[in-house]
C-alpha cells in the first residue's frame, strides 16, 4: 500500500492510494484540480478505479468532472447523505464500517458526521487514516457551517477516531497543522479536540 499526498491550491490535500502489485489506484478528494493526481497515475501506469469523496464541500469535490472525462469507467464513492449533494452521480454509497478492496489493499469507511452530515474517514490497510475535514493535525473541522453539528463532531472524534489504533498515520484534508501528517498516537496526546474531556470543554475550544 502506498499513499501519495498532493497539495492543491493554498492548503487542500488530495490523495492517491495505490497498490504497486496490482497497479490499481484511487483518488481521495480531487479538490479544485485533479491534474496532479491524474498525471501521477499516468506516469506510474496505474489503473484508476475509484474516486472517494470524504464530504461534499466544493473545495474537496469540485474536479470530479475532470476525472470522469479522463477515465469514464471510474466509480465515484461517497456516503449517501453527502453524495446526493455532489455534481456527479455517485456509483457507490458507503455506510459505516463498510469495506472495499483495491488490489491487495483493504479499505474500511468510517462515518464521521460533524463537519457535514455524511462525512467519512477512510482506514487504509490498518496503517493509515485519511480524515478529510473530520480531523486535522492539531485541530478538527468546523461545525458552524451549514450541516455542521458540534455534538456529532464530538462523538465522531471521541467514540470513533480515538478508539482506533495508535499506529495509524493521519492524513488530513488540509495543511493546517505543524506538519502535513502525523501518527494518531501523537494526535491523541497533543490535539486539543481529542483532549477535551467532555462536550462542554470541546465547545469552548477556540
Amino acid at each position: 500500500m502506498r499513499i501519495k499526498q498532493l497539495k492543491i491550491g493554498i492548503d487542500n490535500f488530495s490523495y492517491t492510494v495505490y497498490c504497486p502489485d496490482k497497479k490499481d489506484a484511487l483518488i481521495v478528494d480531487p479538490s479544485y484540480d485533479a491534474s496532479k493526481a491524474l498525471n501521477f497515475i499516468k506516469q506510474n501506469n496505474l489503473n484508476l478505479k475509484y474516486v472517494i469523496i470524504t464530504h461534499y464541500h466544493f473545495d474537496h469535490s469540485k474536479d470530479i468532472t475532470s476525472i470522469k472525462k479522463a477515465v469514464p469507467s471510474v466509480k465515484i464513492i461517497a456516503s449517501e447523505l453527502d453524495g446526493k449533494k455532489l455534481n456527479e452521480k455517485v456509483d457507490l454509497f458507503v455506510k459505516d464500517k463498510q469495506k472495499l478492496k483495491l488490489g491487495k489493499i483493504n479499505l474500511q469507511f468510517i462515518l464521521t458526521p460533524g463537519h457535514t452530515p455524511g462525512g467519512i474517514c477512510i482506514l487504509v490497510d490498518n496503517e493509515a487514516l485519511i480524515t478529510g475535514d473530520t480531523l486535522f493535525i492539531g485541530d478538527c473541522g468546523r461545525t458552524d457551517l451549514p450541516g455542521g453539528n458540534i455534538n456529532q463532531m464530538f462523538k465522531s472524534l471521541h467514540e470513533k477516531i480515538k478508539s482506533l489504533p495508535n499506529n495509524l498515520i493521519v492524513y488530513p484534508g488540509h495543511d493546517y497543522g505543524e506538519k502535513p501528517f502525523d501518527t494518531l498516537v501523537n494526535q491523541k496526546r497533543k490535539n486539543k479536540t481529542l483532549l477535551a474531556k467532555n462536550l462542554e470543554e470541546f465547545s469552548k475550544i477556540p
